[in-house]
């Protein structure tokens, strides 16, 4: 069974990255087309978000079989993923960082996957219930709703919106997204298989909190992209997500309960590794775009054109004119 949910997690984040790609893929032919159009009318753009839904459906069903900190951590599947998959979708550079970053990240999914904590995973409601009423979940959630208080004053009163205090609010958040959506994924699995009615009220408090979290998360994560960079978001964000997923699993569902202690350093170092992976896969992947001087459509999957735009230095506009454009600039 846990095999079953590190296989589906593996995949779905797979599949997340390559629905990125696909839509920046969709994005790029759209902007170099003579006609203008939505996105959303573009198929191609659709196919990219298919495969995310069906990545995010395929996480979600993932906590109900493996643990929560053996999922969390395999989100650096799509990162690694998307960083391959560009090469051959957008016609990115293979550089030394991300075959670096890739084996870093490769070698701690081997030691996460191997030394993960082997716990049943089929919870009941009577059990999510005790899980919820025990003071180590308590006594953590007291002190989780101080440090989001204190962090939510900061940004709302002094208006500091420091990239760590956005993310640590995202990690805040997400820490409770993962306990609600396994508590919610593996009743739901229960109850397909016939052995859980879907009647405990704590089924619906925990589906609640799942969408409540999930979408003030989505919020501040926004903010954070508005921000700052995307190199410096991701993997700020994965490494607060993956920390805050696995602190939350063992005090919750008590998940390294009977680890040895050997197994529970090499987890750890399995985690360490990943994130890594991920930090290098990331880094300086902005200056490398800067230095490019020009938009080529011809680099673009199918698109014959070969013209390029160039930064015309004697102009305000950005680009040069059209041969029609320019004999009526010339007769006014």
């Amino acid at each position: 069974t846990q095999l079953l949910g590190v296989l589906l997690a593996a995949a779905s984040n797979f599949l997340i990255s390559v629905s990125l790609n696909i839509q920046k893929c969709a994005h790029l032919r759209l902007a170099c087309q003579a006609e203008q159009k939505p996105y959303y009318r573009s198929k191609l753009w659709w196919c990219g978000i298919t495969l995310l839904g069906l990545g995010e459906v395929g996480n979600f069903t993932a906590y109900g079989f493996a643990p929560i900190t053996l999922v969390a951590p395999l989100g650096c599947v799509s990162v690694i993923g998307s960083a391959f998959i560009s090469v051959f979708f957008l016609k990115k550079t293979m550089r030394t960082a991300d075959i670096l970053g890739g084996t870093l990240t490769i070698t701690g999914i081997y030691l996460l996957v191997t030394f993960s904590p082997n716990v049943p995973q089929e919870l009941t409601a009577r059990q999510v219930q005790n899980y919820l009423v025990s003071w180590p979940f308590l006594v953590y959630s007291i002190l989780e709703i101080i440090i989001f208080c204190i962090l939510l004053y900061f940004y709302k009163r002094k208006a500091v919106k420091h990239i760590v205090v956005l993310l640590m609010m995202v990690a805040l958040l997400a820490s409770l997204t993962v306990i609600a959506v396994k508590a919610v994924s593996s009743m739901i699995a229960l109850s397909v298989k016939g052995k859980m009615p879907l009647t405990y009220s704590v089924f619906y408090i925990m589906s609640v909190l799942m969408a409540t979290s999930c979408a003030f998360q989505i919020k501040f994560l926004n903010q954070a992209m508005h921000l700052y960079e995307a190199t410096a978001v991701v993997p700020i964000n994965f490494v607060f997500f993956t920390i805050s997923a696995i602190i939350s699993g063992v005090i919750f569902y008590r998940e390294f309960q009977s680890a040895a202690l050997l197994s529970v350093f090499m987890f750890l170092f399995g985690c360490l590794l990943s994130s890594l992976g991920v930090i290098i896969i990331t880094r300086n992947k902005n200056e490398e775009h800067l230095q490019i001087p020009f938009i080529d459509c011809g680099h673009i999957p199918g698109q014959k054109l070969t013209g390029k735009i160039q930064p015309d230095s004697h102009s305000s506009c950005y680009g040069t004119l059209n041969k029609e454009d320019d004999s009526m600039k010339r007769q006014s």
